[in-house]
């Protein structure tokens, strides 16, 4: 199966390292989350990746060349004349992707023991359109799913705000981990365009498609700022 590596976002959190750099070259005991993020997919035998590109792409550009891209095959979708999201990023890699009949998409400031085998897997096994990587764990945004772990809604912890299939109720909280299966006919159903997020496009297909929660009790750290580096040191060595 192919990955795509969201590799193109500022990183803000990550200021003042991604003042002059991309968050994806930020290191974790030596180790930057680029090349960790490819070794760790590539243990599970993912040997083709796409990766995104924007903030300070040519540094990724570069250490991939550097470093042979790590031993794996590599594509650049290059965003760097306009950041797209994760939704607009989809969209925009789709030539490297619509021939797949599913790929994988990881975040690369993730950083996790999740076994990429069993989520794949499990969203070959069960035919699902979209398989999400949740856990149970502390989030400001909460993903909605009935007993049969189908997404049935979304929900901002902070504000309130909600979006919900009608009529569902006794639902389970549980957060996103960055980490999604995903059919390539999702090419053919997504309706907007430019810079958009895919979750609102999962929101809206959760209607009529197959969308599914793997719910997992994986180590997993956002390295989204400078302090969550120092707890992903004492766990990823």
């Amino acid at each position: 199966m192919k990955a795509l590596l969201f590799a193109a976002g500022k990183g803000t959190r990550l200021k003042p390292f991604t003042d002059q750099h991309p968050k994806a070259l930020a290191m974790v005991n030596g180790k930057t989350l680029l090349q960790r993020n490819i070794e760790f997919l590539k243990s599970f035998g993912i040997k083709d990746f796409v990766i995104n590109i924007h903030h300070f792409g040519q540094q990724i550009i570069d250490i991939l060349k550097e470093n042979d891209n790590f031993g794996v095959s590599v594509e650049i979708s290059d965003e760097r004349e306009e950041l797209l999201e994760t939704g607009g990023g989809l969209l925009f890699a789709k030539s490297f992707l619509e021939h797949e009949k599913d790929f994988l998409i990881m975040n690369v400031d993730i950083l996790t023991d999740l076994n990429i085998t069993d989520l794949i897997e499990y969203h070959l096994q069960h035919n699902n359109f979209i398989t999400l990587a949740v856990s149970d764990r502390q989030s400001s945004r909460k993903l909605l799913f009935d007993q049969e772990m189908l997404l049935q809604g979304w929900e901002n912890k902070q504000t309130g705000a909600q979006k919900l299939v009608e009529g569902a109720t006794h639902l389970q909280e549980l957060a996103f981990s960055g980490i999604h299966c995903v059919s390539s006919d999702i090419f053919s159903k997504i309706k907007r365009k430019g810079k958009f997020s895919i979750m609102d496009e999962y929101l809206d297909m959760m209607h009529y498609e197959r969308i599914v929660g793997f719910l997992h009790q994986a180590q997993l750290i956002d390295v989204g700022k400078p302090e969550s580096i120092n707890i992903a040191e004492n766990i990823f060595q």
